[in-house]
């Protein structure tokens, strides 16, 4: 059996996702292999190849979209007992979507983690606003499809290993393949990612404006963190979508997380409760995300946060 790691390229580099997954493969037992989509990197393959990928499939989409190609030509790896792990991302979903329309593969998706008892696979996930788990087990021949959360598993590079590279040809997909991509725009930000973050500072509804929200920001720059924010945030237009954290966001797990005028939806919560030390600031003390605070502070954000902007700066 091989466990195939969907893999494409971030800024020239392997995205965290597929290095979590790949991490996560490797101690199944089986083969391991990564399907790459993307422009060939020696960096990128050595990073594959470090987290656990003894064979890189790359398949280079050039400017055509690349997820009817990647879902077609994935389909003429995969065997039956094989079984493929993709990250809840967008691309990956669209790219697991086609690939099980083609193959008929059962879909198991929102994966936290993944077991391996003889012949059977088992899938863990989360529902009800991750308050209960849920083991679910494959059953048949396969092909089988993961679909694993970000941050479920560690990224961690084992032994240096050089993978075998091979080239994979874009097969004709016919009108599927025949979009083309005309331009990129990359969306500019300071200061770290939400996703490498080892300090994450969001703010919340209770923040009052996008004009008051600038203290959330002023926080993280002081802290070198980076900036997150609720739905009700984005959706009210004080932030980027890509700043969001949450069920329908980004799910963080950073050492820290500062949670300001942040009442505790259950939608948000999911995306950033197992952060190693939460801390809430909230005048409501009766907010549920005192409920999963390290350390909560029962105050007015507005008058807590200028203090503790003047505290770090006085230092």
């Amino acid at each position: 059996m091989t466990w195939f790691v969907y893999a494409e390229e971030s800024g020239g580099k392997a995205s965290t996702i597929s290095l979590e997954m790949l991490t996560k493969a490797r101690g199944l037992g089986g083969d391991v292999a990564a399907f790459a989509v993307g422009t060939a990197s020696e960096s990128w393959f050595a990073a594959l190849g470090a987290h656990g990928a003894a064979t890189v499939h790359h398949l280079d989409p050039g400017d055509a979209l690349p997820s009817a190609a990647a879902a077609a030509a994935l389909g003429t790896l995969v065997g039956p007992g094989d079984t493929v792990l993709f990250g809840l991302t967008p691309n990956d979903r669209d790219v697991a979507g086609r690939f099980a329309a083609r193959t008929g593969a059962a879909v198991l998706s929102n994966a936290i983690d993944i077991r391996v008892a003889g012949a059977t696979i088992t899938v863990v996930n989360e529902i009800l606003g991750g308050t209960m788990l849920v083991e679910t087990a494959f059953s048949g021949p396969g092909p089988h499809v993961i679909v694993a959360r970000p941050k479920s598993f560690a990224a961690e590079p084992g032994a240096a290993a050089t993978p075998a590279v091979r080239p994979v040809t874009v097969p004709d997909g016919g009108r599927s393949t025949s979009a083309r991509i005309v331009a990129r725009h990359s969306e500019t930000s300071q200061g770290p990612s939400l996703a490498d973050a080892a300090v994450i500072v969001s703010g919340g509804r209770g923040m009052g404006s996008a004009e008051k929200f600038r203290l959330v920001d002023d926080l993280a720059r002081l802290l070198g963190a980076a900036v997150g924010a609720t739905r009700a945030v984005v959706d009210s237009g004080w932030v980027p979508y890509s700043m969001q954290v949450g069920q329908t966001g980004k799910t963080v797990k950073p050492a820290v997380y500062v949670a300001c005028g942040i009442s505790g939806a259950m939608q948000h919560l999911v995306g950033m409760k197992d952060s190693a030390t939460i801390i809430a600031i909230n005048k409501d003390e009766e907010a549920p995300i005192f409920g999963i605070a390290d350390l909560g502070i029962v105050g007015d954000v507005h008058q807590v946060l200028p203090k503790l902007i003047a505290a770090l700066q006085a230092r």
